[in-house]
């Protein structure tokens, strides 16, 4: 279970408006896995939904944060009959077989902040964006600013869902806000795309201008040997406005293809050389605060980008902020198919639920509705709820589900709400930042043909493609 050492670890990145304080733990191992009793990892069998929700939306179970993971929930990753779900003091690994009532089989403590996740196989690649003092899961957190912090990305074997095991960690410039996975083409490689930002001349492994991200190769067979191999520049004249890297890559391995959100830019990439991603188009938009995650419709001919207007902390739902500020904006690409991508702009979708002053709301992590030819997502909006949006026709994106709870508080602003939620195998499944796992069903002719969709594996930042009754493994 020991790490690999990391001898000039990188410093801390930081998201301002979820910029918090690591736990730290002394005298930890390694590693901590701490299994629940099941009356403490489950859904209540007498579930009652505390949530409004539209006619064709169901909201069937709950499985509540322990105190183990009583930090942020982050974003989600999906095996088989498992939903593993990022926290910022490690992960939760849930058992999804029965999608009524779920399970928590095993949680892993080992903060770092951010959480975001990627699986592959029997691998779990977790992002690490607060510096601790050493790699280890029990390092206690130390100051960005301290040469010898460890930040990057910690790989777990999953093998065994009720002991996971710490294989290795690398080390990254900047840290590891997010993660993107990206198959290899030689069957005996993958490759781990790092996003980070927020350098500055006093981090010491995170200089400006930090126009960058790191590719992580990682061999197949051997894990523990993955390593940097590259830490590309995509910006080489700077980025447009506060750009100083990116946030979020969604790639689509079957169309070698990759759109980036990287704060004042959204980008398109030519992913055929995965370990060699190459910049095709970039655009800007004055109505985006900050380019957050992307999303390529099934053909791969549309991509639609979130702006995260006040870093998720803020209450943008507003009447006062309007429709076309912290929402989507799609792009049709241009010259696609004859390998001449261009993104040309379509529209604009925000949430129509005005939310209160005292409610963070602003568009989040989503994923498509796997109906074959037709352009359905379901996004979080944190305390906006769930959204099922039909983008059918681009220009004019539409609302046609929800899933909404009140404020977390009347009275003041408390950060809160879904922060990812995604389609796999017939339910969508909502990361709650405060209130746990929650797993909705969408009761709706128009995704009927979805449920025959069936994926023995999901990272909604790597796209997969998808046919009825076929499945969507790597």
């Amino acid at each position: 279970m020991a790490s690999s050492p990391m001898p000039t670890p990188p410093p801390r990145s930081w998201r301002s408006t979820l910029k918090r304080g690591a736990v730290a733990l002394t005298g930890a191992t390694a590693l901590v896995a701490s299994l629940l009793a099941p009356s403490a990892a489950s859904a209540d069998p007498a579930f009652t939904s505390d949530a409004e929700t539209s006619a064709n939306v169901t909201h069937i179970a709950n499985v509540p944060k322990t105190e183990v993971m009583s930090d942020f929930n982050s974003d989600l990753a999906f095996t088989g009959d498992y939903a593993i779900g990022g926290n910022y003091n490690g992960f939760v690994i849930y058992d999804i077989s029965t999608p009524e009532s779920p399970t928590v089989v095993s949680e892993v403590l080992c903060p770092g902040g951010q959480g975001d996740v990627s699986v592959s196989g029997d691998l779990l690649y977790f992002s690490v964006d607060y510096a601790r003092a050493s790699d280890e899961c029990g390092a206690p957190s130390v100051p960005t600013s301290d040469p010898n912090g460890f930040e990057g990305i910690r790989i777990f074997d999953i093998s065994d869902k009720e002991n996971p095991e710490y294989v290795a960690a690398v080390r990254t410039d900047c840290g590891s806000h997010t993660n993107t996975l990206v198959p290899g083409k030689d069957g005996e490689h993958e490759y781990i795309y790092v996003s980070s930002y927020s350098p500055s001349a006093n981090f010491p492994n995170c200089q400006p201008p930090h126009d960058k991200i790191s590719i992580i190769e990682v061999p197949i067979d051997d894990p523990a040997s993955a390593q940097v191999i590259d830490a590309p520049v995509l910006f080489p004249e700077g980025g447009y406005r506060n750009t100083s890297g990116c946030h979020d890559i969604t790639v689509y391995p079957k169309h070698d293809i990759a759109a980036g959100a990287c704060m004042g830019d959204g980008i398109l990439m030519d992913i055929s050389d995965p370990a060699a991603p190459v910049v095709t188009d970039v655009v800007q938009d004055t109505n985006f605060a900050f380019w957050h995650s992307a999303t390529f419709t099934n053909d791969g001919a549309t991509v639609m980008f979130t702006d995260e207007l006040g870093g998720g902390g803020g209450a943008t739902c507003l009447e006062s902020i309007g429709s076309e500020r912290g929402a989507n904006a799609i792009y049709t690409i241009d010259g696609f198919k004859k390998g001449e991508p261009e993104l040309s702009f379509e529209g604009y979708f925000k949430i129509p639920r005005m939310q209160g002053s005292t409610e963070n709301c602003v568009a989040h992590n989503g994923s498509l509705i796997p109906v074959p030819g037709r352009d359905f997502f379901v996004q979080s909006w944190y305390q906006g709820g769930v959204s099922v949006i039909d983008f059918n026709d681009p220009s004019d994106p539409q609302e046609i589900g929800y899933f909404d709870r009140g404020p977390i508080d009347d009275d003041r602003l408390v950060l809160g709400g879904s922060w990812s939620a995604y389609y796999y195998n017939g339910y969508v499944y909502s990361s709650d930042i405060t209130r746990g796992l929650d797993v909705i069903k969408l009761e709706d002719p128009r995704f009927r043909v979805a449920e025959q969709v069936h994926m023995s594996e999901f990272n909604p930042q790597s796209q997969p493609e998808y046919r009825p009754g076929r499945g969507n493994g790597r």
